[in-house]
């Protein structure tokens, strides 16, 4: 059953925007397909959570224009102060739909390193893109929200590290979102061949109360023989946005993959984080940390699928609900047949702080292979009240204790990124959220 699409925008204007943004053919061509089969495709079903009535296609305008800027001091400040100054030597800010700064290290490119918007990666590097764009990690023709994002992508970034190049350094975007009537399809694509080692972290900031637009936003992370991505992110989108994000990772023999997501916006939202591993002997780690309040409906997925042998793949979830929140936690650890001697654990864990609040955990295990280890734990519950005792006892505050405790709960992934404006950042949302 197809669900009917109301757009804004035709194929007309699909392949006009297309042209005017000197895109490749090969491009244009998968703009207009994949337009077409939006109209077909049925949308995704997220478990436990029904997203029919949900608005994914109602937006005002396509693209906005927004301000560049030549320095990052000319940014807003909460911009700004998410870039670690002059020491962070490799940053993409995009305003809206707006490459609005940019800057790479000149050692960087020198050794064939390229980290810049989607749009010049497909001018200045059409075959590389077209490669990965959509054909190994995340597919076009998936459902509906998929094909919508190929068709309206008007933003992302594009990072490449060739064999055996090791880059120290952390790569930083910022999505500043600072026009109500702006919608984000942004396509982020992270490829490191074989041997190379990237550290990537994004930010999606709004400094907008509400949002009119949609967000639809795709990432696909290749990982090659024996090499190594770390992914950071932190979402912090307006309420009002119908959110659709979706996050994979392709993982080879010998590769590592780690992902460190910190989840706080303030939107309805459905979000995928999925790592297919490959070949032998891959490993992912998955951390991710939410914060829901209001009357938010989110669903979160994250899979760890083993089709290599001796893979190891763990995946840790901390949620917080207030208010009236609501959120599925989905934990899938799968090993497919002849992924012996794999290794998939999981741990999802809920706390709520309000009787409106609502989390549900879900840790699913699906096993095709007998020589395997797996294990998962789930809780949902209130703050612990031995450890409320125990510090009030010291002379804390509840409400002090109770902030320590959630701060505590919600440490694995803040400790885990390696920008410390971006760190300080995630702290302080989780400090006003939960407030």
């Amino acid at each position: 059953m197809t669900v009917e699409m109301k757009l804004a925008v035709t194929a007309n204007d699909v392949r006009s925007f297309s042209e005017t943004n000197s895109e490749p053919a090969w491009f244009t061509t998968l703009r207009e397909s994949a337009f077409a089969q939006a109209a077909e495709l049925a949308m995704p079903k997220p478990d436990k959570t029904n997203i029919t009535k949900w608005d994914f296609t109602t937006f005002p305008s396509w693209t906005v224009e927004s301000d560049t800027v030549n320095a990052l001091t000319e940014l807003p400040a909460e911009v700004a102060a998410l870039v670690d100054g002059e020491s962070q030597h490799n940053v993409y800010v995009q305003r809206n739909n707006t490459p609005a700064f940019h800057k790479v290290a000149q050692e960087l490119t020198d050794k064939g390193v390229i980290f810049t918007d989607i749009f010049t990666a497909m001018r200045e590097h059409s075959d590389l893109v077209q490669k990965y764009f959509m054909t190994e990690a995340v597919k076009v023709d998936e459902h509906k929200l998929t094909a919508l994002h190929a068709a309206l992508v008007n933003g992302g970034v594009f990072v490449y590290v060739p064999r055996n190049v090791v880059i120290e350094e952390p790569l930083q975007a910022v999505f500043l979102h600072d026009n109500a009537e702006a919608s984000l399809f942004n396509h982020v694509i992270v490829v490191a061949e074989e041997s190379a080692a990237v550290t990537y972290v994004e930010t999606y900031v709004s400094t907008v109360e509400e949002a009119k637009g949609q967000a639809n936003i795709v990432a696909e992370v290749l990982v090659g023989d024996n090499a190594q991505v770390t992914f950071g992110a932190v979402d912090v989108l307006a309420k009002g946005f119908t959110t659709y994000v979706n996050r994979r990772a392709r993982v080879g023999r010998d590769g590592k993959m780690d992902w460190a997501l910190g989840l706080m916006s303030d939107s309805n939202t459905v979000s995928e984080n999925i790592t297919h591993l490959v070949g032998d002997n891959g490993s992912a780690d998955s951390k991710t940390v939410v914060v829901g309040r209001g009357e938010q409906k989110q669903n979160f997925t994250t899979e760890i699928r083993h089709w290599g042998k001796d893979t190891t793949g763990h995946i840790l979830k901390h949620g917080v609900m207030k208010e009236a929140a609501q959120s599925i936690f989905n934990g899938i650890g799968m090993i497919e047949k002849g992924a012996t001697r794999s290794d998939a654990q999981q741990e999802s864990r809920v706390l709520m702080l309000s009787e409106k609040a609502r989390g549900d955990a879900n840790p699913i295990l699906l096993i095709d292979e007998d020589d395997v280890t797996a294990g998962h734990a789930a809780s949902v519950g209130r703050v612990d009240e031995s450890q409320l005792y125990y510090l009030m006892s010291r002379g804390i505050s509840k409400q002090e204790a109770e902030r320590l405790i959630i701060h505590g709960f919600l440490a694995p992934v803040v400790t885990q990124l390696p920008i410390e404006g971006v760190k300080k950042q995630l702290t302080e949302v989780i400090e006003r959220k939960v407030r």
